[in-house]
């Protein structure tokens, strides 16, 4: 009986390819593949997988789970990666991870395995969470391993064994696509004084055909998770594909980075998160106007940490789950509307009220009905002072 592997099958290029080397060497694959709201036809590519040579396609629906889960999670967390990256790519992994290993102890499978390259973030973050969920299992990496060492050489296998791709030499992009946004790299955008070309984006229109005319979006938060959009509730995927589909058209959400990876290197990303962009300003200014100070300051530094702990595979870990914790506990006051303007490209608070609040307009107030006691600011300013008085030293 031949050894039965679980791929993270996406249909595309590497993992389409994967299916016939593997098979090749005389296993039995199984083609897993999770919908996080790629929005991709799995009737066709579960043909393409079988007509390649998998045994078995098993497709789940995990849009919800991952919208709950995972990308609500580090919304409330603020997580973003070094200033520019939601981390759409990075939240996915650990949820088809889980999926991964659930379909290997259903299938009996002794193997689960993946398209990521030696070089890039996703193997670890599939490998170790495969390692956290059931040490048992061994992962192969074909792309790691085998004897095609570019993507032009993948594409010539591909064609040589009859496998259809939608990849070509001329747009040799590789995209990752789920409910939180797109990723793309390589090709042409290895170059990174490169600008890129308008027909890579999917999400998001250009500034020249962006909608001339702003939009205004209001969504209201409860406990730190969007709720309702324009005032009519949504479940949290309808809330997200409607407001990708409004900010998308006004040209917000790219990211053009040059990114450190994990492994050491930098990598030039392009990203696509519409709606990620405009809830993530939105759940800041709620939370300006609804933590205290030092709460406040105290989250930026978590969120740093839990956008690393994301990006670096550590999902399943003691420390993330102590830090949903304490992101949970802040959340509590996080309730409320933002209104905000979406235009050429450009998202900005221009509204936001909380029957949390902890503005006060009489205290804030330079006009009548002023209750701050001005006289009390001198001796606060001595007293915070104090320790500094004569501490500069000239010419030092």
């Amino acid at each position: 009986m031949k050894d039965r592997v679980v791929l993270a099958y996406s249909g595309g290029l590497d993992t389409s390819v994967i299916i016939k080397w593997l098979t090749n060497r005389g296993y039995d694959v199984i083609a897993y593949m999770a919908d996080v709201g790629q929005e991709s036809d799995f009737a066709a590519y579960k043909k393409r997988a079988l007509a390649t040579g998998a045994v078995k396609v098993v497709v789940e629906d995990l849009r919800d789970e991952f919208v709950k889960d995972f990308v609500f999670k580090a919304l409330k967390a603020g997580a973003i990666y070094e200033n520019g990256y939601l981390l759409a790519t990075a939240l996915s992994r650990p949820i088809i991870a889980k999926g991964l290993v659930r379909t290997a102890q259903r299938e009996g499978a002794k193997y689960v395995a993946h398209g990521c390259t030696g070089k890039g973030n996703d193997q670890v973050r599939f490998e170790v969470t495969v390692n956290s969920i059931d040490p048992s299992l061994k992962i192969l990496a074909p792309v790691r391993e085998w004897e095609l060492k570019t993507r032009s050489e993948e594409i010539e296998y591909a064609k040589d064994n009859n496998i259809p791709i939608d990849t070509t030499k001329k747009k040799p992009y590789s995209i990752d696509v789920n409910l939180w946004g797109i990723s793309i790299e390589s090709g042409k955008l290895e170059d990174p004084y490169y600008e890129p070309d308008e027909d890579i984006y999917q999400l998001t229109k250009g500034i020249d055909k962006a909608a001339a005319k702003p939009a205004y979006v209001e969504v209201e938060f409860k406990k730190g998770v969007p709720v309702k959009l324009n005032g009519k509730a949504a479940d949290g995927v309808s809330l997200i594909t409607k407001l990708a589909r409004i900010a998308g058209d006004a040209g917000v959400g790219r990211s053009d980075m040059i990114e450190n990876r994990l492994v050491g290197i930098k990598s030039r990303e392009i990203y696509e998160a519409p709606a990620g962009w405009v809830l993530y300003k939105a759940h800041k200014a709620l939370e300006a106007l609804t933590l205290d100070r030092e709460t406040l300051h105290f989250k930026e530094l978590v969120a740093q940490k839990y956008s690393e702990l994301t990006y670096y595979g550590l999902w399943y870990t003691p420390l993330k789950e102590a830090l949903d914790k304490f992101v949970d506990e802040t959340q509590a006051v996080v309730n409320g509307t933002v209104r905000l303007k979406l235009h050429k490209g450009t998202c900005s608070v221009v509204g936001r009220k909380s029957p949390d609040s902890l503005y006060k307009k009489e205290l804030a107030t330079y006009e009548k009905g002023d209750v701050f006691d001005q006289s009390l600011a001198k001796g606060f300013i001595e007293i915070w002072g104090l320790p500094y008085r004569g501490s500069y030293r000239k010419g030092k």
